[in-house]
């Protein structure tokens, strides 16, 4: 483990959830204490230290010294934490004491280093499936991450678990088959117009039918005043031959 850590944690006499609003009002946050053969201790702690400890390079991973008014130092890591949904603020902590010859199953982080050749030459896409793996192992031996370079990562080839570089003293309860990254050929894209599109390009049938429908009335009522005029020219001639 690289870096080392120590929290200091208040017992906590008060419950509920008008005392963790105080509790958290005062600036730190609730928490609780438990395992490793010790009883369970409801304790008040700074949450910048627990965030620190989140945010570092171990992450949930890291052990550290976990000081408690009244009791004995002891070794402890996070086992759970609770953040504001909005803010991201924490909002309780659950720390559990740890013992140095019991072996701990928990997750390391997998990271990933280089370029792969099949990205680089081959135009191919890089997947990262499995980001996370489940090792057991005493807690002087948790790594703070397993690291693969995967620059000779070829098109159509997959890393596996069992390709991982793990040391001796971690026992990996991952299924080895697991394919931690690959890469695949470039997916084709399909070109497809928009229905809004269409729809701009192709008038719809209702305004064509009411168009012609107008141009017929047109037709219609410039017809009924042709015949208008010609009717009355010939009204005309008739009353003009009558008078001869």
């Amino acid at each position: 483990m690289s870096q080392t850590f120590t929290v200091v944690a208040e017992p906590r006499e008060d419950f509920g959830k008008n005392a963790a609003h105080r509790t958290r009002a005062a600036g730190r946050i609730p928490g609780i204490v438990y395992g490793g053969g010790g009883p369970v201790i409801p304790v008040s702690v700074d949450p910048a230290g627990i965030r620190e400890i989140l945010h570092s390079e171990s992450g949930h991973n890291a052990i550290f010294m976990l000081e408690v008014r009244g009791k004995a130092p002891a070794r402890a890591m996070v086992r759970d934490w609770q953040v504001e949904p909005i803010r991201g603020g924490l909002l309780h902590v659950d720390l559990v004491r740890i013992a140095l010859d019991a072996k701990l199953k928990l997750q390391v982080a997998i990271h990933v280093t280089g370029e792969p050749k099949g990205v680089k030459v081959d135009g191919g896409v890089f997947e990262f499936m499995l980001r996370e793996l489940e090792v057991e192992c005493l807690p002087d031996d948790i790594p703070d991450g397993i690291t693969v370079d995967v620059s000779g990562l070829a098109l159509n080839q997959n890393l596996r678990v069992s390709e991982l570089p793990v040391g001796p003293k971690v026992k990996v309860l991952t299924d080895a088959n697991r394919i931690v990254a690959h890469v695949v050929p470039p997916r084709a894209e399909e070109e497809v117009k928009p229905a809004a599109e269409t729809a701009e390009a192709t008038p719809a049938e209702p305004e064509v039918i009411r168009k012609g429908k107008a141009e017929e009335e047109g037709a219609e009522a410039e017809g009924g005043e042709e015949k208008k005029e010609k009717g009355e020219k010939k009204e005309k001639s008739e009353k003009k031959d009558k008078g001869k």
